[in-house]
């Protein structure tokens, strides 16, 4: 859900060498490492003898210390910085195996970057520009830099952890790890130290190389030098005045390697989803799950990098984004990223080698270090033997920030100063699938908004796509599309007084939003039509604790869980006059959700009986709850146990990125374009029985890394779930994209994602990315599990559906080429082949023969004996072509028929074509129906005797040379010529059925005769 944006850089002296490069470092103002704290306010950065500490927003200087030339030689050259997570503590690691600390100091009373502009240049006064002027008065406050002491580690320095209470110290000889307290405990001790021999949980003969600590899961993970990763946790009850022989540490081992290329380096810990990411020395990523503290860590999926290990090189740093949805890593020769679970993101490995160096753009070439700032809005790079910090702005979906059906069916993309909205879905089917930039609308948020309560931490769009609503810090603001205007309070006390805490949602024009005032929490509603402000409340409905998240579902209902393990239902009632909330029931579900906090998103199944003609307030006793708690999508269905309601719990779904349940979103398809035929008995068709009770509005749809998911029907899904049928839950429909997918347009039946592509241009000195939008049906493949299923009724419903769609054939000719392909080397057996029902389906439709002959035109000749296995002869097929007047399809058998050595050189077929095409005044046909006889025979005979058939007096030609010659005189010039063929002495047919290798169902690319992408192929694997 991250995709890099654009770049920028900061000019500084300072930056880079990090263990995992071996790289002289000639630069003295070479950056060598960089840290930042754990709000991400400010940045450290070290060079050979200075540091530096930056601040985040903006990006600028507050101090600088530079060591003395007699520290630089008795303590050694900086090697590493560490920062104390609460920024008050500095630590330089040296060449010598000292740690130098210095005390970070904020004076609020000094200030720093204070500018004050004379009164001679009056420009207009507006609320922004009085806020610029008051913002560049009151400047930064200033920061000093203090020494504190110097710590001298005579076992030699292997790795470093800053923590809260103490500094972590993994020695080299004799390998150890020492606990040294920031200030000595009551007992005036500050050290407590272990071997690593006597850590009966690591391999004998060990040392940790390595360690990464996370404060959410309270976990570290040491990297030993044999390559085996620990997952490690303080022992319960240890203190610095516990007894000397109680072990500090317990840990188990997650990640031994089978070989020296599978070794651990580098780690990183995804506390979001309680993942534990290890790189290996050959460039694997192996991702695992840490479900508990007692060694039940499993492997989740691995990741490969972007390009082969000479591109690429080693590995030098990993790192999550701060919400958990991205990892980035750097290497040796570019970065990569990857979401949550697996798919590639932006990567620098597609630049142009030569313009990075002669553009001087090292970030593209070689990462040293990274991290995260701005609430993950921007990635921050260092290079090696480089002084520049290098900024990468990103864009992430509005789903990671606030998970709402809205932000899934609409694609929101959201960065630091700016949101875009894809409007794609609201233009005509052309423009849907178009790579257009246009497409992508760009609302920047206020800069007085921005300025007071930056950064933006959640957004959220409406169905219909009219309003936005963002919230920074404290307070909110609100958008509409249309007129293009913003709402912000007016009050800064009033914005002041609330956070936004639970999410936000929209109900037409009212805003709902999930606020923590004054200790008490709320529910708020605003409308648009209103100024924002105290008074401008419509409704305040008061929460028991904290919300987790809300949702809307259904068409008037909202669902709110809360961390006290409850999930409430309300209904929202509309008048003209007032907007209110009613609280219609509520599911405790103490026992059954463990951690309310890990839930990211709610929403529930009612039976269509219930939601027609039941009661409101008993919509708890019927509903099937969904919850989406870390990575697993968990369905709760209620059943009644003697008189007692309970839940019965079953995960569904692993490694969920998000879901969509169609039946949250707005209108979508509810039937067919055309009516379905009347049964010929008078009773009712067991197709148009299964068209009035099922259809896509009614699928689940969720994201699991690698691929998009669907249950076309959820009510199968629920008595498949259930626990009174002993029955497996059916088989999802996957369909593979080369992109992220980010909404699935039901109505139009096609997946939206897209894509971050690099730019370099030689007129341009600096590389970017653009957002380029990608489209694929999903058609094809539901179709086919349709049939799989030996459900072609079902199959049929959904083509009927979709049958007016432009690009409808297009999809039909894909589920031909995905069956194709799986089976051309397959060697099956007639009754466990698939192609017999494709091609009995297909049949039912008018564009069948322009399909099969353009599945052969896409496909290697080597496929077709397998296509016509369960076709009609390619003669049969001519001929229904010639008789249907489908001439330029009837010209693409013929080719066929050549393959197969049905035709000969004076063939009847082609002379017959060759009339019809004269007698509708096809010329350009007639051309190449005239080249594809030459090519059968290059004397010229069978075109002299074709011409004179048809009542053409022919060329007086003694040669084929001849022949062509005066053929081009006697016949009008076509417009455009026709493509030569790629084969030597391969005959050109009317259609040009070249036998080059065509798209296999996971490239599907079609090119038409003159080599460029047919007009029919909407979709494409290409950007765009």
């Amino acid at each position: 859900m991250y995709s890099a944006n654009r770049t920028r850089r900061k000019e500084h002296k300072d930056h880079d060498a990090q263990e995992g490069i071996d790289s002289k470092n000639n630069d003295p103002d070479a950056i060598l490492d960089m840290r930042t704290s754990r709000s991400g306010h400010l940045i450290a950065t070290i060079t050979t003898t200075t540091m530096t500490i930056w601040q985040a927003s903006p990006i600028v200087v507050l101090a600088t210390t530079s060591r003395s030339v007699s520290s630089v030689s008795d303590y050694g050259p900086n090697l590493a910085v560490f920062l104390r997570p609460d920024s008050s503590i500095a630590v330089v690691h040296t060449s010598k195996g000292f740690l130098v600390t210095y005390s970070l100091i904020v004076d609020p009373s000094n200030r720093v970057y204070q500018q004050f502009r004379e009164g001679g240049n009056q420009q207009k006064t507006t609320d922004v520009n009085r806020l610029i002027l008051e913002q560049e008065r009151a400047g930064l406050q200033e920061l000093n830099i203090k020494f504190r002491m110097v710590i001298r580690i005579d076992a030699g320095i292997a790795a470093v952890l800053a923590l809260d209470n103490e500094i972590v110290v993994a020695t080299k000889k004799p390998a150890a790890v020492q606990c040294i307290r920031w200030t000595p405990d009551n007992a005036g001790r500050q050290t407590r130290t272990e071997l690593v021999s006597r850590m009966a949980w690591i391999q004998k003969g060990s040392h940790v190389l390595a360690m990464v600590y996370d404060r959410a899961m309270s976990l570290a993970v040491w990297i030993t030098g044999d390559g085996i990763a620990y997952a490690v946790q303080k022992s319960p009850g240890v203190s610095h005045g516990s007894d000397e022989n109680q072990r500090l540490f317990r840990g188990y081992g997650f990640h031994t390697p089978e070989d020296s290329p599978l070794a651990a380096r580098k780690a990183a810990i995804n506390a979001r989803f309680s993942l534990l990411a290890v790189s290996c020395v050959g460039g694997q990523i192996h991702v695992y799950t840490a479900r508990d503290y007692v060694g039940s860590i499993p492997l989740s999926h691995k990741l490969v990098a972007p390009a082969s290990f000479s591109t690429t090189g080693h590995i030098t740093c990993l790192s999550y984004s701060p919400d958990g949805y991205c990892l980035v890593a750097g290497y040796e020769y570019g970065w990569a990223l990857w979401s949550v679970y697996g798919k590639p993101g932006a990567n620098s490995f597609n630049a142009d080698a030569d313009t990075s160096k002669s553009n001087d753009e090292r970030w593209l070439m070689n990462v040293s270090n990274m991290n995260w700032i701005n609430a993950g809005f921007e990635l921050l790079l260092t290079s090696v033997n480089d002084s520049r910090l290098w900024s990468l702005e990103m864009a992430k979906s509005a789903v990671t920030s606030c998970f709402s059906s809205a932000n899934i069916s609409r694609t929101l993309l959201m960065t630091s100063s700016y949101l875009m909205i894809y409007r794609g879905f609201d233009l005509p089917f052309a423009a849907t699938v178009s790579a257009d930039a246009s497409l992508w609308q760009h609302v920047t948020v206020p800069a007085v908004y921005l300025m007071n309560q930056r950064p933006i931490r959640s957004a959220v769009i409406s169905h219909d796509g009219r309003y936005i609503a963002v919230a920074g810090k404290r307070g909110l603001a609100h958008h509409s599309v249309s007129s293009g205007r913003w709402k912000t309070f007016d009050d800064a006390e009033a914005e002041n007084a609330f956070v936004v805490r639970g999410g936000m949602c929209w109900y037409q024009h009212i805003l709902i939003a999930a606020v923590e005032s004054n200790e008490s929490y709320e529910l708020r509603l605003y409308s648009r039509e209103l100024g924002l402000n105290a008074e401008s409340l419509l409704y305040v409905q008061q929460l028991p604790s904290a919300a987790v998240v809300l949702s809307m579902t259904g068409q008037d209902s909202l669902l709110v869980y809360t961390y006290d393990n409850v999930l409430h239902h309300y209904i929202i009632n509309a008048s003209d006059s007032e907007v209110t909330l009613t609280q219609k029931g509520q599911i405790a579900l103490h026992g059954i959700v463990r951690a309310p906090a890990r839930v990211r998103a709610v929403t529930w199944i009612i039976p269509d009986f219930q939601l027609r003609d039941g009661d409101p307030s008993q919509d708890v006793a019927y509903a099937s709850v969904l919850f989406l708690v870390d990575a697993k999508l968990v369905l709760l269905q209620s059943s009644m146990n003697e008189g007692t309601q309970k839940y019965d719990m079953r995960v569904i779904a692993n490694n969920v990125e998000y879901f969509d349940l169609m039946r949250d979103q707005g209108t979508l398809i509810t039937s067919p374009n055309q009516s379905l035929p009347e049964s010929p008995s008078g009773e009712e068709s067991p197709i148009a029985a299964l068209h009035a009770d099922r259809g896509l509005r009614d699928s689940l749809w969720y994201f699991a890394g690698d691929s998009l998911r669907c249950w076309t029907d959820v009510e199968d899904l629920l008595m498949s779930a259930s626990t009174e049928n002993d029955r497996d839950l059916p088989q999802p429909v996957l369909i593979a994209t080369d992109f992220y997918p980010t909404a699935i347009m039901l109505d139009r039946g096609i997946v939206v994602g897209f894509d971050a592509e690099l730019i370099q241009r030689r007129d341009v000195h600096f590389a970017m990315f653009r957002h380029t939008i990608r489209t694929q049906l999903f058609l094809p493949h539901i179709m086919r599990q349709c049939l799989s299923d030996l459900d072609q009724g079902a199959a049929s419903v959904l083509a009927l559906r979709y049958q007016d769609l432009p690009y409808f054939p297009h999809a039909l000719e894909l589920l031909l080429h995905m069956v194709l392909d799986d089976e051309v080397d397959a060697n099956l057996e007639a009754e466990e082949s698939l192609m017999p029902s494709v091609v009995s389906f297909l049949s039912t439709f008018p564009d069948y023969l322009d399909i099969v002959v353009q599945c052969t035109r896409k496909t290697e000749v080597r496929s077709w004996r397998t296509l016509f296995a369960y076709l009609p002869s390619p003669q049969q097929l001519f001929e229904e072509s010639l008789k249907e007047g489908l001439l330029k399809t009837a010209g693409g058998y013929l080719l066929v028929l050549h393959t197969f050595q049905e035709l000969e050189s004076s063939s009847e077929q082609c002379i017959r074509l060759l009339q019809k095409a004269k007698e509708v005044g096809d010329w350009d046909l007639c051309k190449e129906l005239g080249r594809f006889l030459m090519a059968l025979d290059t004397s010229g005979d069978a075109l002299q005797e074709a011409l004179s058939r048809m009542g053409i007096k022919g060329p007086a030609a003694v040669n084929g040379d001849d022949l062509k010659g005066n053929l081009l005189l006697t016949t009008p010039r076509p417009t455009r010529g026709l493509k030569q063929s790629r084969f030597k002495d391969e005959p050109q047919g009317p259609f040009d059925q070249t036998r080059d290798k065509g798209p296999t169902a996971s490239n599907e690319n079609a090119l038409s005769p003159n080599g460029t992408v047919a007009s029919e192929d909407y979709f494409s694997s290409r950007s765009g």
